[in-house]
Formats: C-alpha cells, sequence, structure tokens
C-alpha cells in the first residue's frame, strides 16, 4: 500500500527564494495590475457613457474587457500578497478557486474574440444584412453561451484536477495553480476527468480557432476585392488589432496546456505562464485604442464632457 499523505495547502514556488527579489516581482506585477485594471476600466467606461459606441463590435469589446480584468484578479493580487508577506502557501480551497475562475475566464475569452470574429465577418461580408443578423438579442445569446460555455470548462477543470490524489510534495512549481501543475503532483494513475476535461477544452479551442481562420479567410478575401485603398485601409483597421490579439492568446495559452507536463518546469515554462496571465489583458487595451479611432474620439469628447462640467461648476460657485 502507498502511504498517501493527506495534503491541506500548496506551496507556490513564484519566480525566486530571495525575499528581496520577491519583493521586486511583487511591486512589478502590482504595476502591471493597476495598468491593466485603470486601462480596461476606461475602455469599459468609455463605451458604456458614449452614445457612439453602442454597436455590437463595442458591445463585445467592453465584455473582453471584462473577462480581462476578471483573469488578472485571479492570480496577481495572491502574488502580490505573498510577495510582500513572503508566505507562499495556498490553500487546497484557494487553488481550487483559482483554478475555477482561470479557466472559466480564459474560456469565456476566447469564446467572445471568436464571436468578434462573427462580428467583423457579418460587417465585411454581408453589411447590408448586418443589423438584422447581429441584432442585440444575438449579442447577448452569444455572451450568455460564453459565460455558460467557460463556467462549464472551469468546473470540469476543477473537478478534475481534485478527483486526483496528491502524495510526496506539495510544491506547485508555479506562482498561480493551475492543472499542468498540479499534473506534476499528483500520483494517481487514472486521470479519466482531468484528461477529459482538457481534452473538451483543446476542443473548444480548436473549434474557435477554426471558426475564426475560416472568418479571416472570407474577409481578407472580400477586402483584397475592394477597389478603394482608403475603405481596404477601414477593413485591415477593424480587424488587425482583434486578429492579434486573438493570436496572442491563443499562441500562449496553447504553450501553457498543450505542452506535456515535465517534473520541473523551464524557465520559459514560467515566462510563458506569465505572458498568458498578464499580457494579453494588458495589451488588448493598447491595441484596440491606439488603431481604433472611434475609441480616441470618445475619450476625447469625455475629457471635453469632464472639463466643460468643471469649468461650469466653478463658475457656479463664483456666483454664488
Amino acid at each position: 500500500m502507498p502511504n498517501f499523505t493527506r495534503i491541506t495547502e500548496f506551496i507556490l514556488s513564484g519566480f525566486s527564494d530571495t525575499q528581496e527579489l520577491q519583493t521586486l516581482c511583487g511591486m512589478l506585477f502590482l504595476v502591471m495590475y493597476l495598468e491593466v485594471l485603470m486601462s480596461n476600466f476606461l475602455i469599459i467606461i468609455l463605451i458604456t457613457l458614449d452614445l457612439k459606441l453602442q454597436t455590437p463590435m463595442y458591445f463585445f469589446l467592453k465584455n473582453l474587457s471584462l473577462f480581462d480584468i476578471f483573469l488578472v484578479s485571479v492570480p496577481i493580487p495572491n502574488f502580490f500578497f505573498n510577495s510582500l508577506t513572503h508566505r507562499n502557501s495556498i490553500s487546497m480551497l484557494g487553488c481550487a478557486f483559482q483554478i475555477l475562475f482561470m479557466t472559466s475566464f480564459s474560456a469565456s475569452e476566447i469564446l467572445v474574440l471568436t464571436a468578434m470574429s462573427y462580428d467583423r465577418y457579418v460587417a465585411i461580408c454581408c453589411p447590408l444584412h448586418y443589423e438584422l443578423i447581429m441584432s442585440s438579442r444575438t449579442c447577448v445569446l452569444m455572451m450568455c453561451v460564453s459565460w455558460a460555455t467557460g463556467l462549464l470548462i472551469g468546473n470540469l477543470h476543477t473537478a478534475g484536477s481534485f478527483s486526483m490524489n496528491f502524495c510526496g510534495s506539495n510544491v506547485i512549481l508555479q506562482f498561480f495553480c493551475d492543472v499542468p501543475s498540479l499534473l506534476r503532483i499528483s500520483c494517481s494513475k487514472t486521470l479519466v476527468i482531468t484528461y477529459t476535461s482538457l481534452g473538451l477544452g483543446m476542443c473548444i479551442g480548436m473549434f474557435c480557432f477554426i471558426c475564426v481562420m475560416i472568418s479571416y479567410f472570407y474577409i481578407f478575401s472580400t477586402v483584397m476585392k475592394i477597389s478603394t485603398t482608403k475603405s481596404q485601409s477601414k477593413a485591415f483597421s477593424t480587424c488587425i488589432p482583434h486578429l492579434t490579439v486573438f493570436t496572442i492568446f491563443i499562441a500562449t495559452a496553447c504553450f501553457v496546456y498543450l505542452k506535456p507536463p515535465s517534473k520541473t518546469p523551464s524557465v520559459a515554462d514560467k515566462l510563458f505562464s506569465v505572458l498568458y496571465t498578464v499580457l494579453p489583458p494588458a495589451l488588448n487595451p493598447v491595441i484596440y485604442s491606439l488603431r481604433n479611432n472611434d475609441i480616441k474620439y470618445a475619450l476625447r469628447r469625455l475629457q471635453q464632457n469632464l472639463c466643460s462640467r468643471g469649468s461650469l461648476h466653478l463658475t457656479l460657485q463664483r456666483i454664488c
């Protein structure tokens, strides 16, 4: 009979055993986290308040920013707290919640990016039927499917991960809990639920990837038939940011989840985990705001409204 030791908590290894470097890493992650929060909240506020941004494309972009905030808020605050207190332990329940939320928000984000590609396909390839096809009811239905599917995958991953037996070391060689890290310290020989959930997640990811590629095949075919360069440039300006965001997210996610688990993760494994967790949420607002004139104009209108209200408030104070 193997000697199983009941594990009640895990130890997250982080990036360094030196306390000074732990604090430095924590502060660096805090700065990145605040940047993600401010930029994505700004996108959400602009799209919510500006009447000219009440379109399906910006509806999906607002929800993408919301998922980015949720996704980055799962591992980063805990890592920052651990870096400052130099206590790297996490309870089994906390680890379960990290896996549940990380996988749920990641799956939902991929589905939202897929819905955005379909929105661009309809806008460019079927412009006369755009309002009919991309109605508000259709957009809300797509978002509900994204939420429901993400929660389903998250629950399956969590159930599969914690149906395993853990024996020996309770050290997770990562700065947050994820399925590959738990597989490294598992001593279970039957992992049916775990590999079923991973297989389902991979199938959904492949389905989304194929849908996006088909959408952009038709989009680029249609754009290349447009006679004027200005119209082509306008069409590309709404597609290239989305394609860039999708490529970054799917590439880093594939490296993290499709790579066969090894007993000792390399520096590249941890680096790609950071990129997968922080890079897409940090870059999404930058990519969309830099290449999107509507967002820039909305920001200017918001600034003008705030300035005009401030001037009006000062004038009333002087009069009183």
